[in-house]
């Protein structure tokens, strides 16, 4: 039986720790398991994140195994190989694969039958691989995709804009990665056509615009890893966002991570799309309108993703 009170967060690095303490905040659970092949690591960040609990709201969180984890709403897997300087996301491929096949085997194991929750980078190809080692129907295991890129658009056009982020209505699809495109031709500012309130706002370079912006939202983490060798807090703000939505059944509409079966002519990957995310995990994609180019850009982001997966030394 589904505890809707419990979450799990395997990997306790800085983002499953980032994200641990986030949850912690979010008065959505009463009850938190933290599982590291580092147990003592683990055992730490519960009592750390316990410490705070008197100035949010009471909370059971201890270090445990995967038969702690079995009855939980929401498992957050966040465990892997970190992103080193100069390394894409795609570079971890095959280590992070096989640290799954330690992992997910044994949530499956375990009974699990809640929300498997995936951040590990690369996320769209180890989302997949997580629908394919799990057993779980594909609708319960996403990816954060692209959710963080996309409130990364958001930030950088409320600055360029001088508006509040949360009135910019934009997404980044696709990959979570150099491949992922903004879908600029449907972006708007509180209804507005993108294009139309950038001039209102003094703005006319738009495809000046847009281009340093994009590549300053896909590099943004590379920009990180450069300063400071890992990024963790807009990731767990991501992680703490997707489980309200799928907690509280909101049914709203995010670009995560998920298996594609036939929409926009693409099948048989995990890639992010705007999605309806409920108390059951995918409800169904949204049909966001795309131009030529921007469906062409998402079907060789499909393409680079198909062909990593294609590349995988271990069997799926």
């Amino acid at each position: 039986m589904v505890n809707n009170r419990k979450v799990a967060v395997v990997g306790c690095g800085f983002v499953g720790s980032s994200s641990a303490f986030a949850l912690m905040q979010s008065g959505l659970f009463s009850e938190m398991v933290l599982i590291d092949v580092d147990r003592a690591r683990a055992e730490g960040e519960a009592l750390d994140i316990a410490h705070g609990t008197p100035f949010a709201t009471p909370m059971k969180i201890y270090a445990g195994d995967y038969a702690d984890a079995a009855d939980a709403a929401i498992i957050v897997v966040t465990a892997g190989a970190a992103q080193k300087p100069g390394e894409t996301r795609l570079d971890l491929v095959n280590k992070n694969v096989r640290i799954f096949q330690g992992i997910i085997p044994q949530i499956r194991d375990s009974g699990f039958e809640g929300i498997l929750l995936i951040v590990s980078n690369p996320v769209d190809v180890l989302t997949y691989a997580a629908i394919k080692m799990s057993g779980l129907p594909e609708g319960h295991v996403i990816g954060s995709g692209t959710v963080l890129d996309s409130a990364r658009l958001q930030e950088a056009l409320g600055a360029h804009l001088g508006v509040d982020p949360r009135d910019v209505e934009a997404y980044v699809i696709g990959e979570h990665g150099d491949s992922e495109l903004a879908v600029w031709s449907s972006a708007d500012v509180a209804g507005v056509p993108l294009k139309d309130f950038c001039e209102m706002r003094g703005h006319f370079d738009h495809e000046e615009a847009e281009r340093r912006i994009a590549e300053d939202v896909k590099n943004a983490a590379y920009e990180i890893i450069d300063r400071k060798h890992a990024t963790y807090y807009g990731i767990a703000m991501s992680v703490k966002r997707l489980c309200t939505a799928i907690m509280r059944d909101e049914k709203c509409i995010l670009p995560i991570s998920a298996l594609m079966v036939g929409e926009y002519g693409i099948s048989d990957v995990a890639i992010s799309m705007p999605t309806i995310v409920g108390r059951d995990g995918v409800e169904c994609r949204v049909p966001i309108s795309l131009d030529e180019e921007e469906l062409a850009e998402l079907h060789r982001s499909a393409k680079a993703l198909r062909d990593v997966i294609d590349g995988i030394e271990v069997e799926l």
